[in-house]
């Protein structure tokens, strides 16, 4: 009997690429971050058992992210909206929990 994870390398996206995507897919993301429930949602979307910890799961969403979109730019039949909306939700109350979690302090005025 084998043993198989659900694990799956996805290559590093570089952070300095700008991230634009439509505005129509940046809206329909912030609406859904209402309904959106970390420990439910995340799992779910990554096929995982269960949720990863934060700073693993925000390279792991932008990476699918990136070929979504690729798959959107090219108009492949493999592109699925709900998908990737539904991952740019993920994104941003990923990174909402990693600011929140470490917060900037303000500077002081002098």
């Amino acid at each position: 009997m084998t043993h198989s994870t659900n694990v799956i390398a996805f290559p590093a996206r570089n952070a300095n690429q700008p991230f634009r995507r439509p505005a129509a897919l940046i809206r329909a993301a912030r609406e859904g971050q209402r309904a959106w429930k970390r420990e439910r949602d995340l799992a779910r979307l990554l096929r995982a058992d269960r949720c990863p910890e934060p700073a693993r799961a925000l390279s792991r969403l932008r990476t699918e992210e990136e070929i979504q979109n690729d798959f959107r730019l090219n108009r492949l039949a493999d592109y699925d909206l709900k998908r990737h909306v539904l991952l740019m939700i993920a994104i941003m109350a990923e990174m909402r929990a990693a600011i929140e979690a470490h917060p900037v302090p303000m500077a002081t005025a002098l």
